[in-house]
């Protein structure tokens, strides 16, 4: 159960959404209620879910060098949870002058994962931010950089047992290891840049989504 405050959610009333979409609404304090989005049972038709994913990385593209979509939309699962996307941020701020990502981000119902102001040349803003869209649907955002990006993609795209069973083993098996969001050999970061490369390093031939299983 995934629960925000009208003040979290910049303004965004998330029972302007009809249901089935936003399952309960529980007014606990009359200034500031308190909205819950059981997002364990919260289903989307595949074609709605991707018309919304991609609204959102419409919104976002302007901000980032790089932006997808993953998890089980890409997969074209007939139903879906929530939303993946992976981005590569362009610099931003988070403070009285916010910009960039942040500028659409911090306009979405927050439920975890802060952004931090990001000057492109340090560590990333944050790994990971989930949000609540006006139209009741979870978004995850995993972010990314050049050397990362084929790793986090492929990662975030799932499944979860394909994952595990083809991904994790197969450089695992090849003496690679997942640090800190990066794919890492003898303690040195690996650049994988793309999902090709990392099907290349476990040495199977790429899988396309709607296969990993």
């Amino acid at each position: 159960m995934v629960c925000f405050t009208e003040d979290s959610c910049s303004g965004i009333l998330v029972t302007d959404v009809p249901p089935p979409y936003c399952d309960e609404v529980a007014w606990n304090n009359p200034i500031h209620p308190v909205y819950y989005i059981d997002t364990k049972t919260l289903n989307m038709e595949y074609e709605k879910a991707l018309a919304i994913a991609e609204e959102a990385l419409e919104q976002l593209r302007p901000h980032c060098y790089r932006c997808e979509i993953a998890g089980s939309i890409r997969r074209k699962k007939p139903e879906v949870k929530d939303i993946d996307l992976v981005v590569i941020p362009k610099p931003f701020d988070i403070g009285l002058l916010e910009s960039g990502i942040a500028s659409v981000v911090n306009r979405w119902g927050f439920v975890k994962g802060n952004l931090q102001t990001y000057t492109g040349k340090a560590e990333l803003p944050c790994k990971y931010t989930q949000r609540i869209l006006p139209e009741g649907i979870a978004i995850d955002l995993f972010f990314a950089n050049k050397l990362n990006w084929g790793y986090i993609y492929a990662l975030r795209t799932g499944s979860l047992n394909h994952n595990l069973r083809v991904l994790v083993n197969g450089w695992e098996k090849q003496g690679y290891k997942s640090v800190d969001g990066f794919l890492t050999k003898d303690g040195k970061v690996v650049e994988v840049g793309e999902e090709q490369d990392l099907f290349k390093i476990i040495g199977i031939p790429y899988v396309k989504p709607e296969h990993r299983r």
